[in-house]
Parts: structure tokens; sequence; C-alpha cells
């Protein structure tokens, strides 16, 4: 019997995942599209955003997962890889939209903190289905 803070869990990251990857989606084409201008002028910038876009949709498919292994095994570990993923696509992703956007090369400074979370977010995860006991 799943509990109704289960059910929050699960929906809150279902919903997480669809609406990163409407984001990452809308993201990749404002990229080819809206930027094409801008990538023109600084080439190297275009590897930059698309790792973004790429790395941002893997995870908005991995947050679909964590609902699934919510629904399955709800954990404090199921949970903490969740959010995790989110801290990921924020950080990871978003410093390098702004750093591709803006050029303001420090902000790969951070990047490698959203890497940490995101291995963070896959290690909680299997974790948490290597502990279930289906």
């Amino acid at each position: 019997m799943q509990t109704s803070q289960t059910l929050k869990t699960v929906k809150f990251f279902a919903v997480a995942g669809c609406v990163g990857g409407f984001l990452g989606v809308s993201l990749g084409a404002f990229g080819a599209h809206g930027l094409k201008g801008h990538f023109e002028r600084f080439p190297d910038l275009r590897a930059i955003y698309e790792t973004a876009v790429e790395y941002h949709m893997y995870h908005a498919l991995a947050l679909l997962g964590v609902a699934w292994a919510a629904q399955r095994a709800p954990s404090g570990l199921t949970t903490l890889s969740g959010l995790a993923f989110l801290l990921g696509i924020l950080i990871f992703s978003g410093s390098l939209y702004v750093l591709s956007i803006t050029n303001i090369r420090w902000f790969g400074a951070i990047t490698p903190i959203g890497g940490a979370a995101f291995l963070v977010g896959w290690a909680t995860l299997a974790l948490s289905l290597r502990r279930t006991r289906s």
C-alpha cells in the first residue's frame, strides 16, 4: 500500500522529469535557432551549449526513472537521488548554458559541482534499488 507521501514523491519527480524534458527540448531548439548568430561568432561555445542540453535531457529522463523507483521502492535514498538529479541539472547544465551564452568563463568552475550531484543521484538510485525487497 502506498502512502500519501509516496504518491506525492512519485508525482513530483514524474512532473519534474516532464518539465525538465520540455525545457531541454526548448533550450535545444533555442540554441539551434535563436543562438545561431551567437555561435557563428563564438563557435567553441556551441559544443558547451550542446553538452548542457545533452546532460539536461539525460537527467530529465532519469527523473522519470526516479518516479518509477519511488513508486516501487520508496525510500529516502530514492528521494535524495531525484533531488541530486535536479540540483545537477540546475548547476551543471545551468552553468554551461550561462557560460555558452555570456562567454563568462568562470561559470565553468562551478560545473563540476553539478557533475558531482549527478554522480550522487546515480549512486543513491542504485543503492535504493539494490535495497528493494522484491
